[in-house]
């Protein structure tokens, strides 16, 4: 039996606000919370438009889903976020005790795994879905923004 909802299904509902986000002028980078199959939380990067370096789609994500659950602990969530958390979003994640974090693009330079961030040691964390579609956003992005 095949379920219709994987890690590529919600990462597709993730790149879906990475283009919000495009389409507005932020980085391109969008996230979804889900619990049980279930989407709970959507978001994409506003730091431009709320003139906040803290407004990364993971910070967006976990205050909608710890609004909606009613409670600050997602043990039994996970994040898809189309690039690889920053040591910023992954303290965040750690402390928010998330279950799971799938993430599609890696963030060479800023990444939690290359900055050597720890993540609470009951979270998995998987990369590489739909990576090369988050990435050529991002190139697109900032292709445009040199232009």
């Amino acid at each position: 039996m095949i379920l219709p909802y994987d890690d590529t299904y919600f990462m597709r509902k993730a790149l879906q606000e990475a283009e919000y986000a495009y389409e507005n002028d932020e980085i391109p980078v969008g996230a979804v919370i889900v619990v049980k199959d279930r989407i709970i939380a959507r978001a994409h990067n506003l730091t431009e438009q709320l003139n906040d370096v803290t407004a990364h789609a993971e910070m967006q994500a976990i205050t909608a889903a710890a609004n909606f659950l009613g409670g600050k602990y997602l043990k039994d969530c996970t994040l898809y976020v189309t690039l690889e958390p920053c040591q910023m979003c992954a303290g965040a994640l750690y402390w928010s005790q998330i279950g799971k974090i799938v993430f599609g693009a890696k963030d060479q330079q800023r990444g939690c795994e290359v900055m050597g961030t720890k993540l609470h040691p009951k979270t998995v964390i998987t990369g590489g879905i739909l990576a090369t579609e988050s990435a050529e956003l991002l190139q697109r992005f900032f292709e445009k923004r040199r232009k």
